[in-house]
């Protein structure tokens, strides 16, 4: 469960703070270009409210002073990117995807929700739509996640879930398999970068509702 009790919508159907993810939901699902944050109190949420998005989202959204250990030991990110993160409501729970342009914030693809999926699936789904759409484009922009998971399943060419496939989640399943099927058929130039979000805040494709 989300422990973000308000969530700020910047640019959405009607921008203003919500109290829950369902009713913040409503304001940015099909909306292009949504930007909206989770905060954990009121008084953190109307001062975000009133301050340009870019201070929490996007390239501005480090707020942990990386020491000088860490910068030796993982560099900064290059916020030319291309982040992809999922989000779940529960697992298994409504899943759903996405990637972001890293310095900006900028939507760049959204899929889901789909149902009775897990985060680790979700993970894995928008780390190869990320590959597939960069290759597609023929862009230069290396990608990150932050989950070791997608990584270790990318290198496996295969999705090694234990979420059993039923009647409520075929059309994901579908998605895994065909996900499957491009990693195996296809070679990619793409840079494929681990978010360290310890040390660097989190991911900029992150949804908000930790």
């Amino acid at each position: 469960m989300s422990k973000k009790k308000f969530f700020v919508v910047w640019e959405g159907k009607e921008p203003g703070i919500y109290r829950s993810w369902e009713e913040c939901k409503r304001q940015i699902h099909g909306f292009e270009g949504a930007r909206f944050k989770g905060f954990s109190t009121e008084a953190e949420a109307r001062e975000a409210m009133v301050s340009p998005c870019w201070d929490y989202i996007g390239k501005n959204a480090i707020v942990k002073k990386p020491s000088a250990e860490e910068i030796a030991k993982y560099g900064v990110p290059n916020f030319e990117s291309l982040s992809v993160d999922a989000a779940c409501s529960g697992n298994p729970g409504a899943m759903e995807y996405r990637g972001v342009y890293s310095k900006t914030g900028q939507e760049i693809f959204r899929q889901g929700p789909f149902k009775r999926g897990t985060n680790n699936i979700g993970e894995f789904l928008a780390l190869v739509h990320g590959l597939a759409f960069l290759k597609q484009k023929n862009s230069p922009l290396p990608l990150y996640t932050d989950s070791e998971t997608a990584l270790a399943w990318l290198k496996a060419k295969k999705a090694r879930t234990k979420l059993e496939k039923d009647d409520s989640n075929t059309e994901l399943f579908d998605l895994v398999r065909r996900a499957e099927v491009w990693i195996q058929q296809n070679s990619y130039t793409t840079e494929i970068l681990k978010w360290e979000t310890a040390v660097w805040g989190e991911i900029p494709a992150d949804f908000g509702r930790k």
